[in-house]
């Protein structure tokens, strides 16, 4: 059952296009209740980076990433989800994202 939880959000997040990615990956290194074993605050850089670069809305204005329902929906599937389903979760992500760029 645990594992069939990572493999639906895993799922969803291929469906996903770079933008809602980067947008997860930023909601994912700046939220405090996320214990991923990642350095935070380097993915964050990183992803900001990135999605300034492919988003012009983003770079120009401050987001309200509540809009973003699917990027919300993902976020709150893996806030169910115990510390190791997170960090596999997150792991497939940044993965997925350094693939993509």
């Amino acid at each position: 059952m645990e594992e069939n939880k990572v493999e639906n959000v895993i799922n969803i997040i291929k469906d996903m296009d770079i933008k809602d990615k980067l947008r997860l990956g930023i909601c994912l290194s700046t939220s405090d209740w996320n214990n991923v074993l990642y350095n935070k605050i380097e993915m964050y850089e990183k992803f900001d980076t990135m999605l300034k670069e492919v988003d012009e809305e983003y770079k120009i204005t401050l987001i309200n990433f509540a809009k973003y329902k699917l990027v919300m929906f993902t976020m709150a599937k893996i806030m169910e989800m115990q510390e190791v389903e997170r960090n596999k979760v997150a792991l497939y992500l940044f993965n997925s994202i350094n693939i993509c760029k």
